[in-house]
């Protein structure tokens, strides 16, 4: 069997096995048509694609620094994060609200052009032989990168609000999280097999082509809503302002005081607010555990399956932690999403600790750090995928998922700032005992997270009218 068969086989005997549990679930009947479902995945497929790729070219910026050695230091590595982490949370103010009122499909195309030159330049970079003020010049093209990357999930939310009923958005947030995943599995796997057989320049220059390709296929085949697809619209059941009570059509969000009254009334909803802060601390834990574990394992030279197959690892746990996240809401919590949300950063929390005792202990170390990963893609999946639809309504979604996201990664950029530059560095950081304040630094963010999630246990949203008061 081909070496490249034998690492994506579990992956795709895991997508096997997801699929056949999900189809054998009980169904909710909401009277879709088979026309329905098959344009919907067509909608969907390649517009999630185009999803996993953006993350490969978000994230193969570890991949680049392990190849790169002492040209980019952790100390660097952490500033060029926190740099790209804080534009693309900013940028959710403007990007936001932009895809509600121009509609997530071109956005897409935005975000995988932008995001796709962002990553050639970076490439460019590197074959022009540049090693002075390598730093700043890289901070720069990754807050460029970033802002392009910021309109990715705001877009793929925005455009999936209007083909999926709220009974049907967990399912979707564990699409959403095994899209996630997929983008894991590319950015670290795919990205150190290339640094591995070709130059570093190829980190970048592979995922922009990849972004290039979808780009042509998000422009055919993706519509924002069903009815312009060419079948019919549905009524998604979820909350939100409804714009065409006392509101005249295309008045209230088509002004930027329009904009900014839609914002106000979704940062008053309190629901909004708790979920935003439980994803601020998902992104200091997501990027703790992705990023630093990576270049962790490379740095003390941890030598075990899970070290040596880190993207595939994340991609499974990912995958089995969107899935089981979603459809567990869905049929267990009647689509609330503060249950799982609880149960998850309780894993975060106790994942946390385990991991501070044993941080010598490398394959100990290795399997929480998985089981962690399935917990915090799990509530990222669920809150961001699902939760912001619920909450924001099919025509606000896009401020919704810009605040919640915005969160998300002004937690990274936090996370960079600060255990970005108090992990070991040097020949210090070959010792994992030196290591102690990476997990020390996840304990507090996992209990906050633990109790804001017991804040919306029993949270579902209200009717369109009951918002619009």
């Amino acid at each position: 069997m081909p070496a490249w068969l034998e690492e994506i086989l579990p992956i795709l005997i895991l997508l096997a096995v997801v699929s056949v549990v999900v189809w054998r679930l009980p169904k909710v009947d909401l009277g879709h048509s088979p026309e329905f479902l098959r344009r919907r995945f067509l909608n969907w497929f390649p517009l999630g694609m185009t999803y996993a790729f953006l993350y490969m070219g978000r994230y193969n910026l570890a991949a680049a620094k392990n190849d790169l050695g002492d040209l980019i230091s952790n100390e660097d590595f952490g500033t060029i994060k926190a740099v790209g982490t804080i534009v693309y949370g900013v940028s959710f103010l403007l990007n936001g609200p932009l895809t509600d009122r121009i509609g997530g499909r071109k956005t897409m195309l935005m975000a995988a052009a932008g995001s796709a030159i962002a990553n050639v330049l970076m490439g460019a970079v590197l074959v022009s032989g540049v090693r002075t003020n390598i730093v700043p010049i890289f901070a720069v093209l990754y807050g460029l990168n970033m802002y392009f990357q910021s309109f990715g999930a705001v877009s793929i939310v925005k455009v999936n609000a209007a083909w999926f009923h709220l009974r049907e958005r967990g399912t979707f947030g564990g699409i959403f999280g095994i899209l996630i995943s997929l983008g894991l599995y590319f950015a670290f796997d795919w990205c150190a097999l290339i640094a591995e057989n070709a130059e570093t320049q190829w980190v970048f220059f592979i995922p922009a082509i990849l972004l290039g390709t979808f780009f042509v296929a998000t422009f055919v085949w993706v519509r924002d809503t069903p009815g312009e697809a060419g079948v019919k619209d549905i009524e998604t059941g979820d909350g939100g302002v409804d714009h065409g009570a006392g509101v005249a059509k295309g008045g209230f969000k088509e002004t930027l005081a329009g904009i900014v009254k839609i914002g106000g009334l979704m940062l008053r909803n309190p629901v909004i607010l708790v979920i935003a802060a439980i994803e601020f601390c998902s992104g200091f834990l997501r990027s703790a555990l992705m990023d630093w574990y990576a270049i962790f394992r490379v740095q003390v030279h941890l030598d075990n399956f899970i070290a040596g197959n880190w993207g595939m690892v994340q991609c499974c746990a990912g995958i089995l932690g969107g899935v089981l996240a979603g459809v567990i809401s869905d049929h267990v919590f009647q689509s609330r999403r503060g249950p799982m949300a609880s149960i998850l950063y309780g894993v975060m929390v106790a994942g946390a600790i385990v991991m501070w005792l044993t941080i010598e202990n490398g394959l100990v170390l290795s399997i929480i750090a998985t089981v962690m990963m399935l917990a915090i893609i799990g509530v990222h999946g669920m809150l961001s995928g699902a939760a912001s639809m619920d909450f924001g309504g099919k025509q606000n979604v896009g401020i919704v998922v810009g605040i919640i996201d915005g969160l998300v990664y002004l937690g990274q950029g936090v996370q960079y700032l600060t255990l970005g530059h108090m992990v070991p560095t040097g020949d210090a950081a070959a010792v994992a005992r030196n290591w102690v304040v990476w997990p020390l630094m996840m304990v507090p963010a996992a209990l906050v997270g633990l109790a804001l999630g017991t804040r919306i246990w029993n949270a579902k949203p209200a009717s369109k009218t009951a918002a619009a008061h």
